[in-house]
């Protein structure tokens, strides 16, 4: 492994070669390969703008980060630096994150109301790859990458082992209501095996593809795209759970979150959701 005394340069022609070995220490942290991809990319972007790795540089980085990327794809490449600098051994205090206003990170999530009208124009327009793609996200907390795994096997199971970062497994439950008529559509099909979640074309769908297609369906349905995006599923998942359960430990262990910390996020009100509450009780 290479070790970064005072400064690393590179000529960014170089870098996708060098990255190999940083490619391979990901993977041994069992990163998902989109993990991956993004931060080799990051990396790439850092030496294509700066030749050498520095505190100073670094600090550049982030302030050009901010200025032509949002809040959540700064973050991002920070951390893959970060993950950089430690698979280099560097011994320099790490870049620090900037802080994200948790507001705007719940009101970005689709209202229930809006999920089951889009539930039912998906069934009705026969979408049936998307209308289960967000029944299960919306049902099970599972991330967008998580769910392009899914076999037809899992839903005869019930459930799917997925392992993450230091080969940590989490369970995935299918709720029973999902699992039959996930199952009663399949039979349909004739779909005994392979992949659950596949294309037009007959193939597995991407991660990409589903994000993609979600943009479709928010401008066919008229809705707001800015909450018809995967995650916004899994963190309906996560307000609907904490309200009808209140059980955060379990909550936060169903996600994957490695801290609770990050999973209290769901404890508090959007906007919306705060003035709904303030016109209900306040009558003075």
């Amino acid at each position: 492994m290479a070790v970064l005394k005072e400064a690393v340069s590179l000529d960014y022609r170089e870098t996708d070669l060098y990255q190999e070995p940083f490619r391979d220490y990901l993977t041994s942290k069992n990163m998902s390969a989109n993990t991956i991809c993004v931060y080799c990319y990051a990396v790439r972007q850092f030496f294509r703008i700066y030749e050498e790795l520095t505190v100073a540089t670094l600090q550049l980085y982030k302030v050009y980060l901010l200025e032509h990327y949002k809040p959540q794809t700064v973050n991002l490449r920070i951390r893959a630096l970060n993950c950089y600098m430690e698979y280099l051994n560097h011994k320099e205090p790490k870049i620090t994150m900037i802080k994200i206003q948790q507001k705007m990170y719940l009101d970005r999530i689709i209202s229930q109301a809006d999920y089951e009208y889009l539930k039912h124009r998906l069934w009705e327009d026969r979408e049936f790859s998307y209308y289960f793609a967000i029944r299960f996200m919306a049902a099970t907390g599972v991330r967008v990458s998580e769910l392009v795994k899914f076999e037809v096997a899992d839903v005869k199971f019930g459930f799917k082992d997925l392992y993450s970062k230091g080969n940590k497994m989490r369970r995935i439950y299918i709720p029973t209501a999902l699992k039959q008529k996930t199952e009663k559509w399949l039979e349909e099909k004739g779909r005994s095996k392979g992949a659950l979640f596949l294309n037009r074309f007959g193939n597995p769908i991407t991660a990409s593809g589903i994000r993609g297609q979600l943009k479709t369906f928010a401008v066919r349905y008229n809705f707001d795209p800015e909450v018809v995006y995967p995650h916004s599923f899994r963190h309906r998942f996560a307000k609907n759970f904490i309200e009808k359960s209140g059980d955060i430990a379990l909550l936060s262990d169903l996600l994957g979150h490695e801290s609770i910390e990050t999973t209290r996020i769901y404890l508090r009100r959007s906007s919306s959701e705060q003035y709904q509450l303030i016109n209900k009780i306040v009558d003075w």
